[in-house]
């Protein structure tokens, strides 16, 4: 039995009010009588905002789906829908032009341009490695994917043809971004260096030669007794690439925390995070291994100065939205409390931590808390986490706009209010993206009476994302974000496939976004060569002046007019769907993973989170509500895939096969069959009702 205790008229897990007293507030200078009274003070006067909020979102999609049935038989008319909108508030007026006032940002997120990392905060060893990436060997990315068009490393140790072939690549790389005055890398034999742009190389150390191009770092590794090494002329034994220059330590969609025994450890991770001194011992090939998070890096510049460079990721951490209430503290009248309004508190308390230097490395140098906040409904509600900041800030002893808020841009009420939403939090704001997956869901919800949406798969050639994807950008740089904020795009999916990676993800620094989100440390390291391609600030300077795409094409919805299903169309959707849904659903109810490589119906590995289960399980509750599919062939599909689900995890010792009658089951089923009544779509309320029976159970 959990125990709970008061505090302050808060009834608080018992884990997480040891962590705070013990861990968290020790050292700060908070006293702890007066950080109960605070935090309590803070709910009490957010938490009913924040559920003010929430019922605004259920009216207006009341009021949206009762104009669709009054209009059910005729042709869409966008020009009375859009009168519609703003007569109902959904759509605000445009703000006058303005620039974000943000400061004190750190490089990496404001006048650099590379990868990022999303990582679960439960996961201490996911977490190490994300906040490590921020160094890549691209030796080791181009030997062990398939991104190097060369045949494939032969088994039994080192193949040397391989290597050969993985050289001769990165070589051609610095010919590219860092020539010689005379003659190629390849045939560089060491000595003397001289560039055909001298200001690129930047730092020398033993051992090491330190190149810049488009602000990104490059380390030559100069090692000749090293079995690399001796076999070069130069004696290069790797070629290091500056990497994941930030990453999100995501307490949201790609964790399974539901309970304070969950949030505890989220929290506790990021608590050692931003003290440098988390560590992780866990067993591979044999033998025990430790890691810990890496040091700075410690160079002296051509004109013998000593400098430093971050050794690891700027971080992150993103809270969960407003939607969800947490078990964890329950306040004086016995509801439970806000998640996001106690992520807040939580989170920027362990930041503090790296604020005043009481670990052993440093996160922001600038002095910033970094906190992205999800699935917000237009600017109402990013004005309330503005002051929900604001209030944090005052609770903590905070400068004003100390933490700084990344916005995503994954519902659709913000993407059609999107400048008034960047302004609402014009002085704190370092991030905006656009996410496909979560907006998709959100789409599909909120337009749910309009019709049976297209497929799935066709949803990416639809009118509105690419306006969706480009007013993102071109509306992020005319409020100013260029130089100040990160403007960023969404996730490579397939870890596997990093040819395809680099064929296709090199259109996102093109688009002007400065971020884009990859699935591992690897990808990082691949996706930094398309910042060394493209010079994503000349090209923000390009567009900028670009007209914004009109809302009427971001509004246009996505319904398969007069479209004609065969039986084949339909049983492919439903066979697709329910296999996402049954794969990923399993994993979160059993065995509380939230983000992992799950197979796709096609045995492709996809790395999927909340927002991949959100659009598989709307798109099915959309057709079924429209007849394209009944609730028994939906069935039939649920139990055709179990079937194969059950096969795709045979080499998992933890698994447990697929049931009617059983938790994982019955929970991916009612998101397909509850999914019209979902709170915006979203997947959470369910999640966390079965996952807390499983963990009951």
């Amino acid at each position: 039995m959990t125990e709970f205790l008061d505090r302050s008229g808060l009834s608080v897990d018992s884990r997480l009010a040891d962590f705070i007293e013990q861990r968290a507030l020790p050292g700060t200078g908070l006293e702890v009588a007066k950080f109960w009274s605070d935090f309590a003070d803070l709910l009490g006067k957010f938490a009913p905002e924040n559920a003010a909020l929430l019922a605004k979102r259920e009216d207006l999609q009341a009021q949206i789906d009762a104009w669709h049935k009054g209009r059910e038989g005729q042709a869409h008319d966008p020009a009375a829908y859009q009168a519609f909108l703003r007569e109902i508030g959904y759509l605000v007026p445009e703000p006058a032009p303005f620039q974000v006032g943000t400061q004190n940002v750190d490089p990496e997120i404001a006048t650099m341009a590379g990868p990022q990392l999303v990582v679960p905060a439960l996961n201490a060893r996911f977490a190490l490695n994300a906040a490590n990436a921020r160094w890549g060997s691209l030796y080791d990315a181009f030997y062990g994917t398939d991104a190097l068009d060369a045949p494939p490393a032969k088994p039994g140790g080192y193949d040397t043809d391989r290597g050969a072939a993985v050289i001769a690549r990165a070589k051609a790389f610095l010919d590219e971004t860092v020539p010689l005055a005379t003659g190629s890398w390849a045939d560089w034999q060491g000595g003397q260096l001289t560039l055909a742009d001298p200001a690129q190389w930047v730092g020398s150390k033993p051992g090491g030669i330190l190149l810049r191009h488009n602000g990104l770092h490059i380390e030559l590794v100069i090692d000749s007794s090293s079995a690399i090494g001796k076999a070069d002329p130069a004696g290069i034994a790797d070629i290091l690439l500056e990497a994941a220059l930030t990453t999100i330590i995501d307490l949201e969609d790609s964790v399974a925390a539901v309970d304070g025994e969950d949030k505890t450890l989220g929290y506790t991770n990021w608590l050692g995070l931003m003290r440098g001194d988390l560590v992780e011992r866990f067993a591979k090939g044999g033998a025990t291994v430790t890691r810990a998070m890496e040091t700075d890096r410690e160079w002296t510049s051509p004109s013998g100065d000593a400098f430093t460079l971050h050794g690891r990721s700027v971080m992150f951490v993103r809270n969960v939205g407003h939607l969800m209430t947490t078990p964890m503290i329950r306040l004086p009248n016995g509801a439970e409390a806000p998640e996001g309004l106690c992520d807040a508190v939580i989170t920027s308390l362990c930041s503090l931590h790296d604020l005043q230097g009481l670990g052993t490395l440093t996160n922001s140098r600038a002095g910033s808390i970094y906190i992205v906040k999800p699935k917000q409904h237009g600017p109402e509600e990013c004005g309330f986490t503005n002051r929900l900041f604001d209030a944090v800030e005052d609770m903590l002893g905070l400068s004003r706009h100390t933490i700084k808020v990344g916005v995503m841009d994954e519902e659709r009420r913000t993407s059609a209010n999107l400048a008034a939403c960047i302004h609402a939090v014009k002085d704190r704001i370092v991030f905006i993206n656009t996410g496909f997956l979560d907006r998709t869901g959100d789409e599909i919800h909120t337009s749910m009476r309009a019709g049976p949406m297209i497929p799935k798969g066709e949803m990416k050639a639809s009118d509105w994302i690419a306006s969706y994807e480009d007013r993102n950008v071109r509306i992020g740089l005319a409020c100013g974000l260029s130089g100040k904020a990160q403007i960023g795009k969404g996730m490579w999916a397939m870890p596997d496939l990093m040819k395809a990676m680099l064929d296709a993800k090199i259109g996102h620094p093109k688009s002007g976004a400065n971020t884009a989100w990859v699935p591992s440390p690897t990808a990082a390291t691949l996706h930094a060569l398309h910042y060394h391609q493209v010079d994503v600030f000349a090209r923000q300077k390009d567009i900028a002046g670009e007209a914004v795409p009109s809302l009427d094409r971001l509004l246009a919805i996505p319904v398969a007019t007069g479209r004609n299903w065969s039986e084949a169309e339909i049983t492919r959707e439903l066979d697709n769907n329910c296999q996402g849904i049954l794969g990923y659903v399993v994993r979160w109810i059993d065995q509380g993973v939230g983000c992992s490589k799950v197979p796709d119906i096609d045995d492709v590995g996809l790395m999927e989170d909340r927002a991949t289960l959100r659009i598989s399980s709307q798109a099915l509750a959309n057709w079924l509500l429209h007849g394209v599919c009944t609730e028994a062939q939906i069935d039939a599909a649920l139990a055709r895939m179990a079937v194969k689900v059950d096969a795709q995890n045979a080499g998992d010792p933890l698994y447990e096969k697929l049931a009617p009658g059983g938790i994982a089951y019955r929970a991916a089923r009612a998101l397909i069959f509850e999914g019209v009544a979902q709170p915006s779509g979203y997947t959470e309320p369910l999640l966390h009702k079965y996952r807390q029976m499983k963990k009951a159970a």
